[in-house]
């Protein structure tokens, strides 16, 4: 069944939310680290405030908050995600999008509205990419009907919602869907965003790594097509 929708997703009560986010924003504020938070922040162009945490470090941190958690539900990983998002600082969620990976096989095809929200809101490569590759994509592999929502994704007006269609099948290999996936790239041959034409050429080097022949194939095929960017990010370990 499709289930586009628009419009912010319900919160539902969670109480191992309520343990999970109050373990949370303790552990991580009280490492927090100015020094760092401000090229952290530079560097992501400003998308959001950080709390200076480097990778490893907030890592080990968030074992520490998991510790002793019981395995989280549909609801409950939908209340944490919602609630990170509500909080300034990027690393909680960054902390959402690691407890939705990990977690990505207890998520039904309802759980797609709450990724759309989440793609759409304080977007960025750091996190939408992840979302794409590691979310909705493990929920179309597990419910094709909702490629039909994907249509609809790869021609909508937000980038990171079409970005997020483009890579969607990045972890798919020989499970890929070629048709969809050279289709949604024609759809965007076009688009005159940075991060449109990187999305092209990554989705279709990532599939080359299965059908290297089928991406020369298909680039040949539509020479003309694509920007630059977006051809040589495709052919950067297969050749022309």
């Amino acid at each position: 069944m499709s289930v586009t929708g628009v419009g912010s997703p319900s919160l539902p009560r969670s109480a191992l939310a309520d343990t999970v986010l109050e373990r949370l924003t303790a552990t991580y504020g009280a490492a927090a680290d100015p020094a760092r938070a401000e090229p952290m922040r530079a560097y992501m162009k400003d998308v959001a405030p950080f709390l200076g945490l480097a990778t490893p470090v907030r890592r080990a941190l968030s074992r520490t908050v998991m510790e002793g958690v019981p395995r989280p539900d549909e609801a409950d990983c939908t209340a944490i995600a919602l609630r990170c998002w509500r909080l300034p600082e990027r690393e909680y969620q960054y902390f959402a999008v690691d407890c939705l990976r990990r977690h990505a096989r207890v998520l039904s095809s309802g759980f797609l509205p709450v990724a759309r929200h989440l793609v759409s809101t304080v977007p960025w490569w750091d996190t939408v990419d992840l979302l794409a590759a590691h979310v909705v994509g493990t929920l179309v592999a597990a419910d094709p009907a909702l490629k039909a929502d994907m249509d609809a994704w790869i021609v909508d007006d937000d980038l990171w919602i079409a970005r997020t269609a483009l890579l969607h099948q990045l972890r798919h290999k020989e499970r890929t869907d070629t048709a969809r996936l050279f289709t949604y790239c024609l759809h965007q041959s076009g688009h005159p965003d940075f991060f449109i034409r990187k999305a092209i050429g990554w989705a279709l080097r990532e599939y080359a790594k299965t059908d290297p022949e089928a991406v020369r194939s298909f680039l040949a095929r539509e020479e003309g097509r694509f920007a630059p960017l977006s051809v040589r990010e495709a052919l950067k370990n297969i050749g022309a």
